[in-house]
């Protein structure tokens, strides 16, 4: 599955959860299915800035694919992380870099989180974006 099918899969499973408590225990949910970050990655240069929540990010290039691993100390920011680690974890620095990812406006969430989690979206989008651009040049 490429990015935006990936994308797309996401919203039609978010679209399964009629009330937006539902929907905010999925998320929840798959912040609880992250794999667990090592204590020695969090650390400030992995910490995303400007999130109201502590949320690290940390990324790696293996064979030409990049794989995240992310942690946050919040539930909810945990699994707003997961939705953005799901869609793009595992693919090339090419394709996440050229990745529209205003598919996380087509969920909602930004609609019913208060406005310093909203803009957590955006700035998680952006860091994983950065860490993509970091192996972008690199040979695999």
């Amino acid at each position: 599955m490429n990015i935006a099918e990936k994308q797309e899969q996401v919203l039609e499973e978010l679209s399964l959860f009629p009330d937006w408590t539902e929907r905010y225990e999925y998320v929840i949910g798959l912040g609880k299915k992250l794999p667990p970050m090592s204590d020695a990655l969090k650390t400030p240069e992995h910490l995303i800035k400007g999130c109201q929540s502590q949320v690290w990010l940390d990324a790696s290039c293996c064979e030409g694919h990049i794989h995240y691993v992310a942690d946050s100390d919040s539930l909810i920011t945990k699994g707003m992380i997961a939705l953005f680690v799901r869609v793009l974890d595992g693919e090339t620095p090419d394709a996440i870099l050229t990745a529209d990812m205003e598919f996380i406006d087509r969920t909602g969430l930004k609609d019913h989180l208060a406005p310093t989690r909203a803009n957590a979206l955006s700035l998680m989008a952006t860091q994983m974006k950065q860490r993509a651009l970091t192996f972008a040049s690199i040979p695999s």
